[in-house]
């Protein structure tokens, strides 16, 4: 940390102010888990969707275009990790504008639209959770929603390493859903390996190249998340290590898991057949093992439930975060002696989270 960087931590609330005097966040996230955690907010939607958007601009060269967005990400993943080396706290966003342009209000804006973006996310995909769990259980979605977000709820307030864990399991289990498409189509196809040069086309061939630039700017999307993890940074053991080792590793295991996976795609299924999918992931499955589309159903219950999760933690942290900075009332900024989580952070953001879901259509 440079001195300037010092300097400017110390003009934040420090969570070691005082000690004894204030209950603290649990400091007790671990690299895996915190990566876990990055992979299971970034990892989600995206690839089950974009797949076939960029393979309907691109086509054979699909995956690239992750590739491209995966370089395209990568300075800003620089940033995050050094300003989350410099000021490793909640709402670490917020506290990075205010170092850089000393601006209470500025923070403020930034916080809030995190926390908005944050609790958007979690009741558009708790409401997507609903509707794949109806295919197994026949409940309105007045039932559905609620019972759906008041659960991610209560495991989000139910503490840090719990949490994370059970994001964590979820994650492994979404990335497993990954896993089995890619073995399945090498399995099938032992041949993919030798076609997969294939996906970069030749350096004259500039129509190629408009396309991968095309479907790069859908796949960007497919990224986003990872900077998700500076918001725990008040509970991640040597966050000034873990964090930027947990935000490069996220960045990269996702990068090789989506190129693996569109390049399967675009080699078992006619890029034009695949880019009309409503379910491509669904459908590369089925042609790979041939097993039943039900079975990414199953995961995308789980993928959709984490990343309602994830959000959800992340905008509590946020608005703790705030609070903890004198931009929030002082007592959202509280931690529960018994859950050591922010619980009343966490109750809040639930409610905006069921008023979302409830109040507003899914578009």
């Amino acid at each position: 940390m440079t001195p300037e960087g010092k300097q400017t931590a110390r003009s934040l609330p420090s969570r070691d102010a005082q000690p004894g005097s204030e209950l603290r966040l649990r400091r007790a996230l671990t690299l895996p888990l915190v990566v876990l955690y990055g992979l299971g907010v970034t990892i989600g939607a995206g690839i089950y969707v974009l797949t076939a958007a960029t393979a309907a601009r691109a086509g054979i060269h699909a995956p690239l275009a992750f590739v491209l967005a995966a370089l395209v990400m990568a300075p800003s993943a620089g940033s995050f990790a050094e300003l989350a080396c410099r000021l490793p706290v909640s709402a670490g966003e917020a506290a990075y504008v205010r170092a850089g342009f000393r601006s209470n209000g500025l923070s403020l804006l930034v916080g809030l639209m995190v926390v908005a973006a944050g609790s958007v996310s979690a009741a558009t995909v708790s409401v997507g959770s609903a509707g794949y769990i109806r295919e197994f259980i026949l409940l309105p979605d007045l039932v559905l929603i609620p019972l759906t977000i008041v659960a991610i709820g209560a495991i989000a307030a139910w503490g840090i390493l719990e949490s994370v864990t059970f994001a964590a399991i979820f994650t492994l289990i979404e990335i497993g859903g990954l896993v089995l498409v890619i073995a399945g189509g090498f399995a099938s196809d032992p041949e993919i390996l030798v076609r997969l040069p294939d996906v970069v086309p030749s350096l004259g061939d500039t129509a190629a190249w408009i396309g991968v630039a095309s479907a790069g700017l859908l796949a960007f999307f497919a990224f986003i998340g990872f900077e998700d993890l500076v918001n725990i940074a008040e509970e991640v053991k040597r966050p000034e290590r873990t964090l930027p080792r947990a935000i490069f590793l996220t960045l990269i295991i996702t990068t090789l898991a989506y190129a693996l996976v569109v390049s399967i795609g675009v080699q078992m299924v006619p890029p034009e057949e695949l880019g009309r999918a409503k379910a491509p992931l669904s459908m590369i499955f089925e042609r790979a093992t041939g097993f039943s589309p039900a079975v990414i159903t199953l995961i995308a219950i789980v993928a959709t439930l984490n990343g309602g999760l994830i959000n959800l933690i992340m905008a509590a942290r946020v608005i703790y975060g705030l609070a903890k900075q004198n931009s929030l009332p002082a007592g959202l900024g509280r931690v529960n002696r018994i859950t050591r989580t922010p619980l009343r952070a966490t109750v809040l953001v639930t409610g905006i989270v069921l008023l979302f879901a409830l109040a507003f259509p899914l578009e």
